[in-house]
């Protein structure tokens, strides 16, 4: 299959506009991922391993990739030894944090409502 059609963010062969939002942010680290450089706004590689140690590197690879090919972060690599990457959100990612606010808090008020 040619890379264009593997996923819907790529191609018209959607329903709905609300699959892309979910495409975007599915994998299991990505809304983390995303949370962390939100508060940080430029975060390393390594940084992102320190924080979540449970992530292997190939898997905290995979969705860094995956953020940069949707355009939602950028990836910044410095000419040096040993190299240096640091990533950022783009302006799509800015304006991706406030759906994550939501569902942080729709996430809380629903937990709240399960306690009771």
């Amino acid at each position: 299959m040619p890379n264009i059609r593997k996923n819907k963010v790529s191609c018209q062969d959607y329903n709905s506009e609300m699959e892309i939002t979910v495409e975007i942010l599915s994998g299991k680290w990505v809304v983390l991922l995303l949370s962390l450089l939100s508060e940080e706004k430029v975060v390393r590689f390594n940084q992102f391993k320190k924080v979540f140690p449970e992530i292997t590197q190939k898997m905290l690879s995979q969705q860094l990739k995956k953020l940069e090919e949707s355009k939602i972060i950028q990836k910044k690599i410095y000419n040096e030894m040993p190299p240096k990457v640091e990533y950022s959100l783009t302006f799509d990612g800015e304006h991706l944090i406030p759906v994550l606010e939501q569902m942080q808090k729709w996430g809380q008020e629903y937990l709240n409502k399960k306690r009771v």
